[in-house]
């Protein structure tokens, strides 16, 4: 069973920097995609980037230049560093297992936890 643990949350001012850590278990980590996400209050769950063991795979307009990832299969973890943050930036933030599907697409293959849903995840309050 797909479990992903997100941490690493808290609250920064605006310019600062953050790094998120999504530990994953159940499943065969090293030849997935994972992709991170957040969700604000009132809005949907955006897809913020896509990162798998050859890299950074699709990066979203509003975090490309600011964030980035990497996947570290030997402790079976994506980091997600957040620079140059910005108040639009409060959010919780997930991670799941995604799937490319060429040219553009990007699928969602398996929430955090054993039962389909997002979780809890971690939140990010940026403060101005």
């Amino acid at each position: 069973e797909v479990q992903l643990v997100e941490s690493g949350g808290g609250s920064v001012q605006a310019g600062g920097s953050l790094r998120l850590s999504c530990t994953a278990s159940g499943f065969s980590f090293d030849a997935s995609t994972m992709g991170c996400y957040r969700q604000a209050p009132g809005n949907e769950c955006e897809l913020l980037l896509s990162v798998n063991s050859e890299g950074i795979t699709y990066y979203a307009d509003s975090v490309k230049g600011r964030f980035t990832a990497s996947q570290d299969n030997t402790k079976t973890t994506v980091y997600l560093q957040m620079n140059s943050l910005k108040p639009e930036d409060t959010a919780t933030y997930y991670c799941a297992v995604v799937e490319l599907c060429p040219p553009r697409s990007i699928k969602l293959v398996a929430r955090p936890t054993p039962t389909g849903g997002w979780g809890q995840g971690t939140q990010v309050t940026v403060s101005s």
